[in-house]
């Protein structure tokens, strides 16, 4: 099987459920499980911030972060097409009671000038986001995502955060990282994850997207952020007692197969080049920059594609009618590449 529906359908290595199964456990809601206070001391290391909480899924890091910086009635600013707004089942209100002020980046990156035409569309004659007024919601916070879901697995450069940021500040906001995947835009780019994680007071990282661990997200943050994160989490239902079997694999995850993704990249650079000399595919190889390839069809609905790509048991995920996602993972070798790209001459 070529599975390229997703980075999360990964199936761990030996390796990885040998530290499951060996893996030391405890109470992870009283702060007793060995593995999962590893992994939090740990990936707070990589990030360069003071601590971090493990949670099952990214969706709820991104929520508990827009919980923690933020009262109900609040406004955040996010990109239209970002995870936290499009594909989180409205958690933003359901659970945060925020509302969501909206700006048009190109694939899900913006800069200061994207930021001041929306307070300028708010409030023209004001330095600060919103005056005080009680009749007015008060902005809290900015939440970018590195790579861009919906982009296409674009990646933030620095200058760019550098922009938002300095908006941000200026204004008094606060910032947080959607980074699911800020393993591959450090892997892009060719820094450290502190790098990034620098220019934000929170960051949601998944161990289980491009990393290949079964379970898992941290949010990461300042002691006192974290502190009333835990409040949030329990709150949420997301207290975990023994969850140091799962932390394991995303402990394992983490030291080995960061330097791994490279890979990917490698792999869906090679499947945009093939897929543009396909008839009936439109992409450009250059929109490409980590492991998500997202092409069009001309002659073909999407669900027909791939439904019949299926039948060769090589699985992608239908993007809209027209469109198609692919997402490279550690899971498919070049070789596979190679065959896929076969595979999709023969069905169109």
């Amino acid at each position: 099987m070529i599975d390229l529906r997703s980075d999360t359908v990964t199936i761990p290595t030996a390796e990885m459920r040998e530290a499951m199964a060996q893996a030391p456990v405890g109470d992870d809601v009283y702060g007793e499980d060995p593995t999962v206070n590893a992994l939090e001391e740990r990936v707070a290391e990589i990030l360069g911030k003071d601590a971090a909480i493990y949670m099952s899924s990214g969706t709820m890091t991104n929520q508990v972060a827009i919980r923690t910086h933020t009262e109900p009635g609040d406004e955040i600013l996010i990109d239209k097409n970002a995870h936290i707004y499009f594909y989180e089942a409205g958690g933003t209100a359901a659970l945060s009671g925020v509302i969501c002020s909206l700006i048009s980046g190109e694939r899900g990156v913006f800069g200061g000038k994207e930021m001041e035409a929306v307070i300028s569309e708010k409030e023209p004659h004001t330095t600060t986001m919103r005056p005080v007024d009680l009749h007015l919601p008060r902005t809290k916070l900015v939440c970018l995502e590195n790579t861009t879901n919906r982009g296409s697995g674009k990646v933030w450069p620095l200058e760019k955060i550098a922009e938002v940021e300095k908006v941000a500040r200026s204004k008094n906001l606060k910032m947080h990282l959607d980074g699911a995947r800020i393993w591959n835009a450090a892997t892009n780019l060719k820094v450290q994850e502190s790098d990034i994680a620098n220019y934000f007071d929170s960051v949601s990282v998944c161990f289980s997207k491009g990393l290949g661990a079964p379970v898992g997200s941290a949010l990461v943050g300042s002691f006192d952020f974290i502190r009333e994160a835990r409040r949030f989490r329990k709150q949420f239902g997301g207290g975990m007692r023994q969850a140091g079997i799962v932390a394991a694999g995303a402990l394992y995850a983490l030291d080995n197969n960061r330097k791994r993704l490279i890979e990917d990249h490698a792999n869906a650079k090679l499947f945009a080049k093939g897929l543009q000399d396909i008839k009936g595919i439109q992409i450009n190889p250059k929109d490409v920059e980590t492991n998500i390839i997202i092409f069009s069809l001309s002659e073909m609905s999407s669900h027909e594609f791939t439904d019949r790509l299926s039948e060769q048991d090589t699985h992608m995920l239908p993007w809209d009618d027209s469109s198609v996602r692919a997402v490279t993972n550690l899971m498919v070798k070049e070789d596979q590449i190679i065959k896929a790209l076969e595979q999709i001459r023969s069905v169109l």
